[in-house]
């Protein structure tokens, strides 16, 4: 009688490792098991296996828990990025701040360039490295931010919101300086500059450069303060390129197209 694999997990086992919490075990154990027998493994080396695998399991779920409470989109990883885009950047640099070694300086990140060429998304993909990695994490459009900060002023939770953001390891603001900024929103930038300056990293994305922020600002003193506090300290990382969101639009075929079939499978012509 042939044995398959899920018989190879028996009824009371499985019962056994739900009890344990160890449920997550079965999608792969029937798996173990076979590589057990191929290879001879002693039990004390199955069982350092399985245990391996259900460590990775928990670390990954933990990690995107994390991360969706630090504000990133789970889709925008080093994993997903388009190496092949066509966008140029300093590789070299983007390889150090992979490495992450700016948040022991600790230093910053300024990635400038113009609409649609990735910021976001390696903006993004540093924050989950970091993740994974243990740090404290949080990462906000400037817009979104500054409107929080401003909510907090009305239920007397601003000192709060300060703290919190002022003592992550690593703070993300997206999108900065898309918009003019009020005198409230330029001194919480201020303050935010001078709270993480040479205490914590901030990694900034923006369309415009660091001289440009100037005169998005309210206020040219708290402007050129905050500024120069955040740009002395950090790595620019400049890409250029063409929007990814062009390549994207859609292609009408010409008239000499092939006639295709719609989603219902009626014919049609492109003429």
């Amino acid at each position: 009688m042939t044995v398959t694999l899920r018989d190879a997990v028996s009824p009371d086992l499985r019962t056994t490792l739900r009890a344990l919490k160890l449920g997550q075990m079965l999608a792969t154990l029937p798996d173990r098991l076979t590589l057990a027998r191929q290879q001879k493994m002693t039990h004390a080396d199955f069982l350092e296996l399985v245990l391996a695998d259900e460590v990775t399991r928990r670390e990954a779920k933990s990690a995107g828990l994390r991360a969706r409470a630090a504000g990133l989109d789970a889709g925008m990883r080093l994993d997903t990025w388009d190496a092949s885009a066509a966008v140029s950047y300093d590789r070299q640099l983007w390889n150090e701040l992979v490495s992450l070694r700016f948040l022991d300086g600790p230093h910053g990140a300024l990635i400038l360039g113009p609409v649609g060429v990735g910021k976001t998304h390696l903006a993004c993909a540093l924050g989950h490295i970091a993740i994974r990695r243990r740090r404290t994490v949080h990462m906000a459009s400037a817009a979104k931010l500054f409107k929080r900060l401003k909510a907090a002023r009305l239920d007397n939770s601003l000192d709060a919101e300060m703290r919190r953001l002022t003592g992550v390891e690593l703070l993300i603001l997206d999108d900065f300086a898309l918009q003019p900024l009020d005198p409230t929103e330029t001194a919480d930038f201020y303050q935010l500059c001078v709270e993480r300056h040479q205490r914590a990293s901030t990694v900034v994305t923006s369309n415009r450069t660091a001289e440009e922020w100037l005169s998005m600002m309210a206020d040219p003193l708290l402007a050129q303060s905050a500024v120069d506090r955040l740009a002395s300290t950090a790595h620019e990382l400049i890409i250029e390129g063409e929007s990814y969101r062009r390549r994207q639009k859609p292609v009408i075929s010409g008239p000499n197209s092939e006639p295709v079939d719609d989603e219902k499978g009626n014919h049609h012509d492109h003429s």
